[in-house]
């Protein structure tokens, strides 16, 4: 097969199975997202955004649901109010949330590749803090890596960690989605494919291509309950990098159309914004349906608008996007 203009690369990625649990058939992200036999109780081996998710659905399902975390908080690429108000959903509905958890071995003498979303044998024994546990599944959340490493890379001088440097690979050679080693989310690798896609064609075509800017915010939403979404930097990130932000925090109840949700609807809001220019850098949104809060800030963040500016995008009443104002307000 000859490409007369590009390849692109899109192979996905595979799980990231520890060690202790190699040869066990624990669940994976994609047994976790096709369910077909709930197991009576599970050991989560993760604090990010599968595991959280993962466990509430499970839970909901009916499952006994053991979280082992390793950090002391879930979701530590967010603010850290949010993994907060997360673990207060998780408890409440009956997960056991276990911190500093040192998993150390595992044993499944009936190990079985049962098939997706089935059970995968007899029970687990794991080792956890120096006690050994009992599980009916496993679920390995612990990450996934792009699947590049049979592509035949090395013929065009790159290894599989050089390709995922963009500016390594040579101009014709593309990667989209989870292959790229970018953030693996759906809309972020449906947003570069677009990208690609119009890049490649204005090249066929003799067109000058899209250029994109040099820094494109990353929205995401962690589908527990409450949800989180979540756009830009986040207040740690920015004192890290030395930014000297205004970080205002509401309750979400501050806006009059979110208590129409849901009575007992928890949540907070918070924006980093530079203190130094006014311009909005982040948002994160921890409550009832705030996914469809967090697009406003993105908008905001790519138009690199300041909060002066914001002040004049009037919301409508009464709607859960009345945040925007006691936030503005917070921030003067």
């Amino acid at each position: 097969v000859t490409a007369r203009h590009a390849v692109v690369v899109a192979t996905g990625s595979r799980p990231v199975v520890p060690d202790f649990l190699q040869g066990l058939e624990p669940w994976t992200s994609r047994d976790a997202t096709g369910i077909v036999e709930v197991p009576e109780s599970i050991a989560v081996i993760g604090g990010g955004v599968v595991a959280v998710e993962a466990a509430h659905w499970l839970a909901a399902l009916g499952s006994r649901v053991t979280m082992l975390v390793r950090e002391q908080r879930v979701l530590t690429r967010l603010d850290p109010f949010a993994a907060e108000l997360v673990v207060a959903g998780l408890q409440q509905i009956g997960i056991e949330v276990v911190f500093g958890a040192l998993v150390t071995d595992a044993q499944r003498p009936a190990a079985a590749a049962s098939g997706l979303g089935r059970v995968h044998g007899g029970p687990v024994q794991l080792m956890v803090n120096g006690r050994m546990q009992q599980f009916a599944e496993v679920l390995a959340a612990t990450g996934r890596r792009p699947a590049t490493e049979d592509l035949g890379l090395s013929s065009v001088g790159l290894s599989p960690e050089s390709f995922a440097d963009a500016a390594a690979r040579p101009a014709w050679l593309y990667a989209v989605g989870d292959a790229s080693g970018e953030t693996p989310l759906t809309h972020w690798g449906k947003y570069r494919a677009r990208l690609v896609g119009a890049q490649i064609a204005a090249r066929a075509e003799g067109r000058p291509q899209p250029e994109a800017p040099e820094e494109v915010p990353v929205p995401q939403v962690v589908f527990s309950d409450p949800q989180v979404a979540a756009v830009g930097i986040t207040e740690e990130a920015a004192r890290r990098a030395g930014i000297t932000v205004r970080c205002p925090q509401v309750p979400m109840a501050s806006a009059s159309g979110y208590a129409l949700l849901r009575d007992d609807a928890p949540g907070q809001a918070q924006l980093v914004v530079d203190a130094d220019t006014g311009r909005l850098l982040g948002a994160t949104f921890v409550g009832t349906e705030v996914a469809e809060l967090v697009h406003a800030a993105t908008v905001a963040i790519v138009g690199g608008m300041t909060v002066s500016q914001l002040w004049h995008a009037v919301p409508s009443y009464p709607t859960s996007s009345e945040v925007w104002l006691r936030l503005l307000e917070q921030s003067q």
